[in-house]
């Protein structure tokens, strides 16, 4: 399982960083461990499922 930290995740969704922590806060994205600074870390797999499904509701 690979981990990728917030920044990551708002630069393969094409999204802002602030828009990837909203997406934690109302749990549209599960954060799988923290960093050393507290930031969420998110699961690979679970960022692609999560961008599939929102191009096929819209968009993100």
């Amino acid at each position: 399982m690979a981990l990728m930290t917030i920044e990551q995740v708002a630069e393969y969704l094409g999204v802002q960083v602030e828009r990837v922590k909203r997406l934690e806060r109302e749990s549209l994205l599960i954060g799988k461990d923290k960093d050393d600074a507290g930031n969420a870390m998110f699961n690979e797999d679970d960022v692609q499922r999560y961008k599939e499904l929102a191009e096929r509701i819209g968009g993100i």
